[in-house]
């Protein structure tokens, strides 16, 4: 489905990202991975992945907060004189804690991540895009920014505004041959989730049909399906991909 396609991936370093770098790769697409650190572990998986399926993938190395190092990754990515057709935003980062609990500069610092960043990073490679009068633009949310919980307050809220954004940098887009989707997982079985109480993790199981975590292989599916042609008639929506999550 991305067969000689040229896809930038953010958080490629592990989860759903690196499980999306694998996709991408099998559906023959090249890969930009991009994640904050270097090391023998991720360049070795990212050979492995380019030699399994005969594409090119290149480490791009740069802190989501550090809008210097962002824009000079983009623009370097840039001179390679290669069209960009798809951007995945599946970096993030995630906190719990209660309302009372949670402080401002903790608030500042997850929207930091998983919002203002993303919105950045989209801004400079929209840009190019916007030339080629082309391309694709998925960004991870969570259905934390659909449904409320308590204790997600911080990465609720902020997945919230990626999804508001998602829909209206859609429109704004659109003229341009751009694409803007949002996919909304479910839990999904990756470190970022490990930390979670199993009490607390058995209460969100509960209310879903399927009665289980996400592989990121299954939500990398998804994303790959919304980066691709197969979805070329779709903008400013949001897929959800939770297992049949109930909320009744």
């Amino acid at each position: 489905m991305l067969k000689n396609k040229n896809v930038i991936v953010t958080g490629a370093g592990g989860g759903i990202g690196l499980a999306t770098v694998n996709k991408i790769a099998e559906n023959g697409g090249n890969v930009w991975a991009c994640t904050r650190t270097k090391t023998e572990q991720f360049e070795q998986d990212l050979q492995n992945i380019a030699n399994q399926y005969g594409v090119w993938i290149k480490a791009v190395y740069f802190d989501m907060t550090n809008e210097s190092q962002m824009k000079t990754a983009i623009k370097e990515i840039s001179l390679e004189k290669r069209s960009i057709d798809v951007l995945v935003n599946a970096a993030g980062t995630v906190y719990n804690g209660m309302f009372t609990m949670t402080s401002i500069s903790k608030l500042k610092e997850v929207f930091e991540v998983n919002y203002f960043e993303q919105i950045y990073i989209m801004q400079l490679v929209a840009r190019l895009m916007m030339r080629q009068k082309k391309g694709s633009i998925v960004n991870v949310a969570s259905v934390s920014g659909i449904e409320t919980t308590e204790g997600k307050l911080a990465y609720g809220s902020s997945k919230a505004a990626l999804i508001y954004a998602s829909k209206t940098i859609s429109k704004e887009l659109a003229q341009y041959n751009i694409r803007v989707n949002a996919l909304a997982p479910g839990l999904t079985d990756t470190k970022m989730n490990k930390e979670i109480p199993d009490a607390d993790l058995q209460k969100v199981l509960d209310r879903s049909s399927m009665k289980r975590m996400a592989n990121p292989e299954e939500i990398a599916n998804a994303i790959v399906f919304l980066a691709s042609d197969q979805s070329s008639f779709m903008t400013g929506q949001v897929m959800v991909v939770d297992g049949g999550r109930l909320w009744s």
